[in-house]
């Protein structure tokens, strides 16, 4: 995240949103960038005529994955390092650290800061458009998102020094949250033989370590299946957060390890080259998914299109349950995971739904 800010804040009166409370030349702006170097915007120190005031929120893949918050204001744009993004929920605030004025042409940036330059990475625009201010005055702002993604009542105020804000979601949002789960226990499948009838879904039986992966924006915790946290076991695992961006998620799946055949196991020495195979979606923003059926789950998960260094969304099978058994046993594989396509979640219970064939 970027560092501290040179605005020159001055009191003005509740509820107004003078254009000229602020004094800033971006001298900070300019002292942190090499303009030769880095494909960032020189300042040009223009004030923009009619219109209402713009907003930008950029995706930064730096060091540490944030989102940069940006608001048009006297001429430059007033930025906020947001590490978890955007609060949908009233009951959540967020910490934003200020920083310094950016000139108004990186509302529209988009691109790659080199390796060695400051603030080095990928940013993205993640949502932008035109907010109306409620309130600017020394240590509070009060404005409302009228942009693509964001929208409502926002209030951003100091919580500490000069560089430490919080942000807050002042109106309800436009569609009720489920509330984001803290702990779920895994749902197991019943030691069994081939079924019958029924319409099944065929899964690799991985052999692995479960885990549930709980995603909020910036951060991920993988849990085993007794709720212990194992996040610190496994980085590059957790860099999973970086693919799910703002979403909140909640995956289920396994940390596997592959031999030089493909064939799983679960970690077992430290540094091995740790797979999380994910095969659920549990909840994804705002939504509780476990009452839904796997076949709405798993369309679901296949949509976020899930793939990285340390993590797949391997597809699953249907048809003739007896030949996938014959054909998983020819590739050393230790069996299947049959689960009837209309099945539920239920945390915690081993449900005849859910079966292990070997």
């Amino acid at each position: 995240m970027e560092g501290y800010p040179s605005r020159v804040w001055l009191q003005t009166l509740p509820g107004t949103c003078n254009l000229d409370v602020t004094s800033s030349d971006l001298g900070d702006y300019r002292a942190k960038r090499d303009f030769e170097s880095t494909p960032e915007p020189s300042p040009r120190r223009r004030r923009r005529k009619g219109g209402a005031p713009r907003f930008v929120v950029q995706e930064h893949s730096a060091r540490r994955l944030h989102w940069d918050l940006r608001l048009e204001h006297d001429g430059v744009a007033v930025s906020w390092a947001i590490p978890n993004g955007i609060p949908a929920d009233p009951q959540e605030n967020r910490r934003a650290v200020h920083t310094e004025d950016h000139p108004l042409e990186y509302l529209g940036f988009e691109g790659e800061i080199p390796a060695g330059e400051y603030g080095a990475g990928t940013v993205r625009i993640w949502d932008q458009g035109t907010f109306e201010c409620l309130k600017w005055e020394r240590g509070k702002v009060v404005f409302a998102f009228e942009g693509d993604r964001l929208s409502g009542r926002y209030a951003l105020f100091q919580a500490g020094d000069e560089k430490d804000w919080m942000i807050h979601r002042m109106d309800p949002p436009a569609e009720l949250r489920d509330p984001f789960p803290e702990s779920i226990a895994p749902m197991l499948p019943r030691p069994a033989r081939l079924p019958r009838k029924g319409k099944w879904a065929a899964e690799v039986r991985w052999q692995g370590l479960r885990a549930i992966a709980s995603g909020r924006p910036g951060r991920l915790r993988l849990s085993d299946s007794d709720g212990g946290d194992i996040s610190r076991r496994y980085p590059k695992v957790r860099r999973l957060a970086r693919q799910l961006g703002t979403r909140d998620a909640v995956l289920d799946g396994e940390l596997v390890v592959f031999d030089e055949e493909g064939r799983p196991s679960a970690p077992g020495r430290k540094g091995d080259a740790v797979t999380y195979v994910i095969f659920d979606l549990l909840y994804l923003e705002g939504h509780d998914l476990m009452a839904e059926p796997y076949r709405r789950r798993r369309k679901l998960l296949e949509g976020l299109e899930l793939s990285g260094e340390a993590w797949q969304t391997p597809s699953y099978s249907v048809g003739d349950l007896r030949a996938l058994l014959d054909a998983s046993h020819e590739r050393g594989l230790p069996g299947l995971i049959l689960k009837r396509l209309d099945s539920r979640y239920e945390p915690g219970r081993r449900a005849d739904s859910w079966r292990s064939v070997g």
